[in-house]
């Protein structure tokens, strides 16, 4: 596997950086004659575009998705899929590299910038460049795509913590999701988040936030065992994400807290003649092959580490110094990675769902 591409039978490379020219990525292993055009793919990045609220990057970027390879028409006249390498870029319009000037020769606390330096000996610092968030536009482009794969399948994410501030989880509503944008399902604490990160961004400073994606109609078989899991690609793909720090399905790290009574997701049959299962700490996932609940998983995002409050670090000459970061940066980036939580498990899903469909005969 490469370092820049996801999944085996539905795979996905991308590449492009935060300020160069254009991102891009190349979708391979999606079936033929699958409808697609730019706008069944524009409606998520609209979701995750910056500059849509004042707790958001600034960065005035219109993410118009361009098609390049893997379409035609049909004898219908309708653009599908054909089976080959589906080409998708996104210019870069709105960069701004002068704002990274003042750090060019100095290493951002909690970014990946010295990492970067101490691997490959150069680094983009306008942005992060690699690094930057910016790439997950083209995760949620392909995304939209994989959606299609997997179209009996609904994934829906959130926002569920900002800081130390929880969501109600008495007062969870999807459609709410829809009406906010901090795509929080819980109405009653958009007044707090609201003026905890006025508060945040005042100072200069930056918090971090956890997201929870839940993916409904995933039929029971997907994954595999030991080295196959379902929940273990989903894990990885979770992590990929820029600031994730945490990984949890299901119960997660509460699990430790239950007894096994308690944990153990019991099952009757329904009237339908199928099984129910009377709980869900599993996750809808167990030995790493999905049981037929939903699937279910939330992942911490770390505080946003391009502040303006001065921070002690190095430059690349190895002298001591002191950073604070100009330009325009999110107070808190786990709001605009709900829509790269949908997208990452639908690519998931839908490479799992080829992989099924490869070894086990409908």
């Amino acid at each position: 596997m490469s370092h820049n591409t996801l999944g085996h039978l539905f795979r996905v490379t991308t590449w492009g950086e935060s300020h160069g020219p254009a991102i891009g990525c190349v979708v391979d292993g999606c079936p033929p004659r699958i409808p697609l055009e730019a706008h069944d793919i524009q409606r998520f990045l609209d979701k995750r575009r910056p500059g849509q609220s004042r707790f958001t990057t600034q960065r005035r970027e219109p993410d118009s998705v361009r098609i390049l390879s893997g379409i035609f028409a049909d004898e219908n006249g309708r653009q599908v899929t054909t089976g080959t390498p589906i080409a998708l870029l996104i210019d870069n319009v709105d960069q701004r590299g002068k704002d990274y000037a003042d750090i060019k020769d100095k290493f951002r606390p909690g970014h990946a910038d010295f990492t970067y330096w101490a691997k490959y000996g150069v680094r983009d610092y306008r942005g992060g460049g690699r690094s930057s968030a910016r790439e997950t536009a083209m995760r949620v482009a392909a995304g939209a795509i994989a959606r299609k794969v997997i179209a009996g399948v609904t994934i829906r994410a959130a926002l569920v913590q900002i800081g130390t501030h929880a969501i109600d989880r008495q007062r969870w509503s999807w459609d709410e999701v829809e009406r906010n944008p901090f795509f929080s399902p819980d109405a009653g604490i958009l007044q707090t988040w609201t003026r905890y990160l006025e508060e945040v961004r005042k100072a200069g400073s930056s918090v971090g936030a956890i997201v929870e994606v839940v993916a409904e109609g995933v039929p029971a078989g997907w994954g595999a065992p030991i080295y196959g899991k379902l929940d273990q690609d989903l894990a990885g793909a979770m992590m990929s994400i820029n600031a994730v720090k945490g990984v949890e399905i299901g119960a997660g790290m509460r699990a430790a807290e239950l007894s096994g009574e308690a944990n153990a997701d019991e099952i009757r049959i329904g009237n339908d003649g199928k099984p129910v299962f009377l709980s869900n700490n599993a996750g809808g996932i167990l030995g790493g092959i999905s049981t037929g609940q939903a699937v279910v998983c939330r992942f911490a995002v770390k505080p946003t580490s391009s502040i303006l409050s001065p921070r002690r670090t190095i430059d690349r000459l190895g002298q001591e110094t002191e950073i604070s970061t100009k330009g325009r940066h999110d107070p808190c980036v786990g709001i605009r990675a709900v829509p790269v939580a949908e997208a990452m498990m639908a690519l998931v899903l839908a490479d799992h769902c080829l992989r099924h469909r490869a070894q086990v005969a409908q």
